[in-house]
């Protein structure tokens, strides 16, 4: 499935409908007054957050949508039907914008949080509202109000505890593999992920996080180089940074001192809120050598950087280092929120 995270759409809630300008005639009321109903209000258009959404893709095929406008009220002071609303579904992540004013309506973050994007439009009165005791017999009604139109972009955002960056080929996919139950493509070749891929850690019964699998992000991806930039605002909503770096860098490609200097000027040109989250350093395919050498080649490349935080040495193929990096996550994420929460 094709990968769509940002898409316009133009959306039309239902007119209102009209009053009726009806007089009663029954058998033996000769005076029988007004009784024209009011008009049924238009339906609205709602857009509503399903988490078992994972891409805006199906917007591809229906960019237009209108709900259903209120019927005309009738004699008997009969009311029109209201308009159905009409609930579009979108993944939880999505930010919706007016394109008209740019301004920001809401972000559904939230399993069935629902927002009103077009208000249906009033039914109009019915004669029997305006009789008073000069106008007996009012003809005069009034139509029903026009429902609310909208052009919005809808931009999605993947919601994820962890975000792994690095560059293509560094080991994320196999890492997302090996500690979930995801399944993203893997090979041996640079842009394999084309599309993020969230997965689900278990750490026991009441204690998982979800870790997302972005596109690897090379030289200049703030500037539309690449597969990143279309990506790295996925980033924005993570709690934790994994920075990955394989250990024998893949061929042609930079060195991994270079390969972490470049991806930090990405994220500093892309948003500095980026450059400020929590981030951690991770050398993958440490199943290339033994485990001391692996470790030492590790501490030479944090030593070139001048890494001053924490930083982890594994392997997802071979399952080295992974059950403590994942301690560790668990209960950083879990002390962050706690201290959210007070």
């Amino acid at each position: 499935m094709k990968f769509v995270d940002e898409v316009e759409i133009t959306v039309k809630a239902g007119n209102g409908g009209s009053g009726s300008a009806s007089f009663r005639r029954e058998k033996f009321i000769p005076y029988g007054g007004p009784d024209g109903g009011d008009g049924g209000r238009g339906g609205d258009v709602v857009l509503m957050g399903d988490r078992g959404l994972n891409t805006l893709v199906d917007f591809r095929h229906q960019r237009h949508f209108e709900a259903p406008k209120g019927e005309s009220g009738r004699g008997r002071q009969q009311y029109g039907k209201s308009g159905q609303d009409i609930v579009i579904k979108v993944p939880t992540g999505t930010e919706v914008y007016d394109l008209e004013t740019d301004e920001k309506l809401a972000d559904i973050t939230q399993h069935e949080q629902k927002l009103v994007v077009a208000k249906g439009g009033d039914g109009g009165l019915g004669n029997m509202h305006f009789k008073s005791s000069v106008n007996r017999a009012p003809k005069q009604f009034t139509s029903g109000k026009p429902g609310q139109q909208r052009t919005l972009k809808l931009e999605l955002k993947v919601l994820a505890d962890v975000g792994l960056l690095g560059f293509p080929n560094a080991g994320k996919s196999t890492f997302v593999d090996a500690v979930s139950q995801a399944k993203p493509k893997i090979a041996d070749y640079p842009f394999t992920t084309l599309y993020p891929a969230l997965g689900v850690v278990k750490i026991d019964a009441e204690t998982s996080f979800v870790v997302a699998d972005i596109p690897g992000v090379i030289e200049g991806a703030a500037e539309g180089a690449g597969l990143g930039i279309q990506f790295l605002k996925h980033l924005q909503r993570t709690g934790l940074l994994l920075h990955l770096i394989e250990l024998p860098a893949y061929e042609g490609m930079p060195s991994p001192v270079e390969q972490f200097h470049q991806l930090s000027d990405e994220l500093v040109k892309f948003s500095e809120q980026l450059q400020d989250k929590t981030r951690w350093l991770v050398f993958t395919k440490a199943d290339i050598t033994v485990p001391e050498e692996a470790r030492a080649m590790a501490e030479e490349y944090v030593k070139a950087i001048g890494w001053q935080g924490p930083y982890y040495v594994i392997s997802s193929v071979a399952r080295q280092g992974l059950e403590s990096l994942i301690k560790d996550i668990a209960e950083y994420l879990s002390e962050a929120k706690f201290n959210s929460q007070n």
